[in-house]
């Protein structure tokens, strides 16, 4: 993998680059899709291209693991070849959902064990077999396997947990050197810094991490229950030290509001649940605002769901007709809002690219942010 830095916004730490992969290049910053069991929810691969536009989207290591499990992920030829889609492709290491199965889930220095939350069968995840799921899945970037601390976790928790995540990490790592890609195409690996919302822990972890000198770096355990403020400050602390010739990833992040927030202290790449899941829910997001599709305002608005957005839905169907999809419980709804909402973060990230390329990316952020932050 291949990051390229092209350019800088005055007054703020925001970049534009270009990431280049066998599986195709990615313009940050970028927004990647969330895919948990190697589909975007009620999304088809071809409106992720021609509507969406995305061009990275993400699988989840847990859940493709369990199903459809490692053996047919390998008959098939990786994650690629089984759901259709050509583009680059980035898997998180399960840390995360096994983290949320904290009643079903035991972690020790060998690894996490954890029973399934479909049939209670008993898994061990280890640094090393995280490694050699993701090289069966054939992600073209996968991630370090760690441990996620709430938000609001002791220092004392905070600290052992980092400790553990680094010696993971660093098997992690030497077990990726140590093996080959199955399927023709090269993969990299993304470290991840925790630290929780203490500054020194952050600091350290973002220096070992740093040292290893991998193609990109990642930024995780944030938005676990932390103030928005702090997580703000957690960024800030480690893109002080991530080297700057390296994508930057945030896990897990977020509102548009928290997206331009993190462009603006340099990270160039971030995935969230919120477009789809929110979507599916009624909540559209838009340049101009927040629209909630169930409200009755929207019962006799003829008007397009946003005239001047960037997918074909939003000009061809209007707010009235979404609202009665909504209310009739009706699965075009869900499909409709979410490519509104994943075509929505797509081109605010491209916005934003524009402005950091022209040079007035922070005067364009300011009032950005108090755009999409309105109710409508």
């Amino acid at each position: 993998m291949e990051f390229t830095l092209q350019g800088t916004a005055p007054g703020t730490n925001a970049r534009a680059g270009l990431i280049q992969t066998d599986h195709g290049q990615i313009e940050t910053p970028i927004f990647m899709p969330v895919g948990t069991v190697g589909a975007i929810k009620a999304v088809h691969v071809r409106e992720m291209k021609e509507e969406v536009k995305a061009q990275i989207i993400l699988g989840n290591t847990y859940h493709l693991y369990l199903r459809p499990g490692m053996e047919t992920l390998r008959a098939a030829g990786g994650l690629h070849k089984f759901n259709g889609w050509d583009r680059p492709i980035l898997t998180d290491s399960g840390g995360f959902q096994v983290f949320s199965l904290s009643d079903n889930r035991k972690l020790t220095e060998e690894g996490a064990h954890f029973r399934s939350h479909i049939d209670g069968s008993r898994h061990l995840f280890t640094p090393e077999s995280v490694v050699d799921i993701q090289r069966i899945i054939g992600s073209d970037i996968m991630m370090a396997l760690d441990e996620c601390p709430p938000g609001q976790s002791s220092r004392e928790y905070a600290s052992k947990s980092l400790d553990l995540t680094m010696r993971w990490l660093r098997r992690g790592w030497q077990h990726f050197k140590e093996t080959e890609p199955l399927y023709g195409h090269n993969q990299t690996f993304f470290p991840i810094v925790q630290g929780c919302t203490y500054p020194d822990l952050r600091r350290r972890a973002a220096s070992e991490v740093a040292d290893l000198g991998a193609e990109g770096n990642a930024i995780g355990g944030l938005a676990v229950g932390e103030p928005t403020e702090v997580m703000y400050e957690m960024i800030e602390v480690v893109n002080e030290i991530l080297p700057a010739d390296r994508p930057r990833y945030l896990m897990g992040v977020g509102t548009p509001a928290n997206i331009l927030e993190a462009i603006d202290r340099g990270v160039d790449m971030m995935d969230c649940v919120m477009p789809t899941r929110n979507g599916r829910n009624g909540m559209l997001f838009t340049d101009h605002g927040i629209m909630n599709m169930r409200n009755a305002k929207w019962a006799n608005d003829f008007s397009p769901i946003q005239e001047d957005g960037a997918a074909e839905v939003d000009r061809i169907y209007s707010k009235a007709y979404l609202r009665h999809l909504f209310i009739a419980q009706e699965i075009l709804a869900m499909q409709i809002a979410s490519i509104h909402n994943l075509a929505f973060y797509l081109s605010l990230v491209r916005q934003a690219r524009e402005h950091i390329l022209a040079g007035d990316f922070a005067q364009w952020k300011a009032w950005k942010v108090q755009e999409v932050t309105r109710r409508l």
